[in-house]
Formats: structure tokens, C-alpha cells, sequence
């Protein structure tokens, strides 16, 4: 018994080394002199840091406009995403209307279509509203997702239902009651969909690609997307990049690892 648990864990040890070294090596890289990435074998760490590449980024190709519209734009989908959600799931969950388990089954269903199937109609849908090269046709698709009702119709199943009726009784509205009671209870699971919208708002690139045309308004995955282009030979410019782009998701996800993975068991598991 013993050593099958030693198993387990050194199999566990190995999975993490590997599962991190790319990510210990782009930040190695991006604090590596020029040309210093390029050497036969690698180093694994520079013998002179440097912050040089970072300087370079803010300097010359204006990365921190770059975060600003990423930040403003995933925290916007991020606290309209979960409200939406929010108050769909609780209808799915505890309102009656005709066509709910229909509607839901189909909701449900449409899961299996690829996002990338529905761009092209979205694309020409958001460009007759005119909101092609804007930040709200970015936002408003990311409004809902399939999987955030269900993460959250799930959770709210479980919600007293005996508390429901008593604040009705009382004389609250479902708005009233969605804000003042549901809201508070599910702060698990919607901490969960928060963390999950950020990390999917701030690293996507294809759609932002897609409808913002203006390059004063891509985000820092397109404009990374464009440095590689103009740098392709500079690998420590492009891991300072890269950095940039994956460690405020990663710092933002050890933060809230806790409510992420506790809600998401929780969502997954009641009902």
C-alpha cells in the first residue's frame, strides 16, 4: 500500500514538472539577453536577467494600452456574464413557465456545436446592427453561455425552496428575490463562472481578431499575435509577450482557486 501511494504521488510530482516547465522556461526566456534564447544547448535560466524585452514592450509597441483593453473588456463581459447567467439559471431551476424542460434540453444540445460554426451569422448579425470595430460587439456575445446556465440552474436546484415561497408570501417580487436571496446564495458557483469568464474573456483571441478592425482596440492576444509577425526572430521579446499575457490569469486563478474548484464541484454535484 505503501508504495503504490508512492507511485501516486511520484507520478503526480512528474505530471506537475511538466505541466510547468513550459511556463518556467517562457519566463526564464523573457528575462534572457538578446540573442541569449538562441544559444545550442538553451539555458534553462539566464546568467544575466534582464528586464530589457519588458521595457521594450511598454516602450515601443504600447502593450499597456494593449492589457487596459483586455482588462476592460473581460471584466465587462465578465460582471454582465454572470448576471445573465445568474438570472437565467434561476428561472431553468426554481420558475415555472411553459417549455422550461424543453427549452433547457435544448439549450443543452446546442452545446455540441462548435462557437466557430456560429461566427460567420453572428459576424453578419452584429454587422447590421453596427457594431463591428466596437467593444460592445465583443461584449454581447459573451453575454450568456450554455455552460453558465447549466452551472447555475444546477447549483440553484438546491436552493431551499421553503425560503422562496416565504419571501413571496411576504410580499417580494422575483426580482427582489432574485437580488436580495438568490444572488447571495449562490456566491459559490458564481465566483466559479467569474473566474471561468475572466480567464475565457481575457485569452480569447479569434473573435476579438474578427470584429475589431481598429488596432487601438485589440486586445493583448491579438496584439501579441501581431508582434510575433513583426518579431518572429526575437524569442525573448516574444516570451515577454507571452508572459505578460498568461501570468495575471494564472496569479488570478491561485487567488480564487479555492471558490473555482469548490464551486464547480458543487454546481456539478447538487441536483
Amino acid at each position: 500500500m505503501r508504495y503504490s501511494k508512492l507511485v501516486i504521488y511520484l507520478v503526480l510530482v512528474l505530471a506537475t514538472a511538466a505541466t510547468l516547465f513550459p511556463l518556467v522556461w517562457m519566463v526564464s526566456v523573457s528575462l534572457m539577453p538578446p540573442a541569449d534564447a538562441l544559444r545550442y544547448p538553451p539555458p534553462l535560466w539566464p546568467k544575466a536577467p534582464t528586464l530589457e524585452h519588458y521595457r521594450a514592450l511598454f516602450d515601443r509597441l504600447a502593450v499597456a494600452r494593449y492589457a487596459l483593453n483586455s482588462l476592460v473588456l473581460a471584466a465587462a463581459v465578465t460582471a454582465l456574464s454572470v448576471l445573465v447567467n445568474a438570472a437565467a439559471g434561476y428561472a431553468f431551476a426554481c420558475l415555472t413557465f411553459m417549455g422550461r424542460d424543453r427549452l433547457f434540453q435544448l439549450l443543452l444540445a446546442a452545446m455540441v456545436i462548435p462557437g466557430q460554426v456560429a461566427m460567420l451569422p453572428l459576424f453578419l448579425l452584429l454587422k447590421l446592427l453596427g457594431l463591428v470595430n466596437t467593444y460592445a460587439g465583443v461584449i454581447v456575445p459573451g453575454l450568456a453561455s450554455i455552460f453558465g446556465i447549466f452551472l447555475v440552474r444546477q447549483y440553484a436546484l438546491s436552493l431551499p425552496q421553503g425560503l422562496l415561497d416565504a419571501a413571496r408570501l411576504d410580499g417580494a417580487g422575483e426580482l427582489r428575490i432574485f437580488w436580495s436571496l438568490v444572488l447571495p446564495l449562490c456566491r459559490p458557483v458564481l465566483i466559479t463562472l467569474a473566474v471561468f469568464t475572466f480567464l475565457g474573456s481575457w485569452n480569447d483571441f479569434l473573435w476579438p481578431l474578427i470584429i475589431l478592425t481598429d488596432s487601438r482596440l485589440h486586445t493583448l492576444p491579438v496584439a501579441l499575435a501581431v508582434l510575433m509577425g513583426e518579431h518572429a526572430v526575437d524569442t525573448e521579446l516574444m516570451m515577454a509577450g507571452a508572459a505578460l499575457t498568461v501570468v495575471p490569469v494564472i496569479v488570478l486563478f491561485l487567488a480564487a482557486q479555492r471558490y473555482y474548484l469548490g464551486g464547480l464541484m458543487q454546481g456539478g454535484i447538487k441536483g
